[in-house]
């Protein structure tokens, strides 16, 4: 008798959902300042930290020291993640915007990675899409030729201080497989986009998509114009047992898995 071997586990490389703040208080005469590092990844790390899902961390200020740097070595991985980093931490690495060195744009290795086969989303945000003052900034670049949507030429949100409840429109998608019965918990605000013609429009908010899906040459395609973590997507929703079917499905079908 055969033994059976293990399958390779589905490889996510999540890229963003971290930052830095700075603050300044004021105490009478004396002003101090101090500054502390925040990460926002613990819900879909929990998501993606699966027996057949291994979840890969890469923060915003790192990309340019840890974004694979080669087709190779991005192939390594079976689906790309960006959440809530702008085009710009791509596009200007330090070596360019002060040196004015030539680099190779990671951008484009991202739509060379899709067309040989590998799975990409992008994850709503206040930097991704276009994003708070449209400084997401991706309109008119490669990612949008490989997204099932297409982005508007301004800021793109959509606040919705008082809540609103996802929809689903193709309940026999295989990204809704053993989904939970009954209404999903609202969200808060997601990023207007607009559907491709050839894109499958699984969730939506309002008349607008939340999830649509594309293939694009091998490789397929997910925009997920809401957020994974707070404030666009919250507690409710990220604790919500729906959150992780929902996110395990959507990286098995961009990887190609059943």
């Amino acid at each position: 008798m055969k033994k059976k071997t293990a399958k390779k586990k589905i490889n996510v490389l999540f890229i963003g959902e971290s930052w830095f703040v700075h603050t300044m208080e004021a105490k009478g005469f004396d002003v101090f300042t101090f500054d502390r590092y925040e990460e926002a990844t613990q819900w879909i790390k929990a998501a993606l930290t699966a027996e057949d899902i291994q979840f890969n961390h890469i923060p915003c200020h790192l990309v340019e020291s840890q974004f694979p740097k080669t087709l190779a070595a991005l192939r390594e991985y079976d689906v790309v993640m960006f959440s809530d980093v702008g085009a710009n931490t791509f596009n200007l690495p330090m070596s360019t915007f002060l040196q004015l060195q030539a680099n190779p744009s990671k951008l484009e290795l991202v739509r060379e990675y899709v067309a040989a086969g590998g799975g990409f989303a992008m994850i709503g945000g206040y930097l991704t899409f276009q994003g708070i003052q449209a400084r997401g900034a991706y309109k008119n670049t490669v990612m949008e030729e490989i997204l099932p949507v297409d982005l508007l030429t301004h800021d793109d949100r959509m606040e919705k201080p008082q809540g609103i409840a996802p929809r689903v429109a193709l309940k026999d998608h295989a990204v809704l497989k053993d989904m939970p019965k009954g209404a999903w918990p609202p969200v808060l605000g997601y990023n207007r986009v607009v559907p491709k013609a050839k894109a499958q429009v699984v969730a939506t908010l309002d008349a607008d998509p939340m999830i649509a899906l594309m293939d694009y040459g091998k490789g397929r395609t997910c925009a997920y114009a809401t957020d994974c973590a707070p404030h666009w997507s919250p507690l409710a929703f990220c604790e919500w047992k729906g959150y992780a079917v929902l996110w395990r499905n959507i990286a098995r079908w961009l990887a190609g898995r059943p």
